[in-house]
């Protein structure tokens, strides 16, 4: 929901609703990582899960980062999905 709401923003106001939305992804990261480890879902699908958030992640610090991201695509020849965190 932030990122929607961010994307109808601009200036500073854009960026306080992405970086809100980055570290709700971390947030929900770290709870179903803990849950895995309690045995609480299912390890399996927690992992699916995981490397969509880390897609979903690398996409709002590149939101974040423009001209970083930018650089670290360069570098990689363009075809570069990690970020930088």
């Amino acid at each position: 929901a932030n990122l929607t709401e961010g994307a109808g923003r601009s200036g500073k106001d854009r960026l306080y609703h992405w970086r809100i939305a980055y570290g709700s992804a971390r947030e929900v990261d770290s709870h179903l990582r803990l849950l895995a480890s309690l045995s609480a879902v299912d390890s399996e699908r927690v992992d699916t899960v995981l490397d969509l958030f880390d897609e979903v992640r690398a996409m709002t610090w590149r939101l974040l980062h423009p001209k970083a991201a930018r650089r670290v695509r360069a570098h990689a020849g363009g075809n570069c999905s990690a970020y930088a965190a």
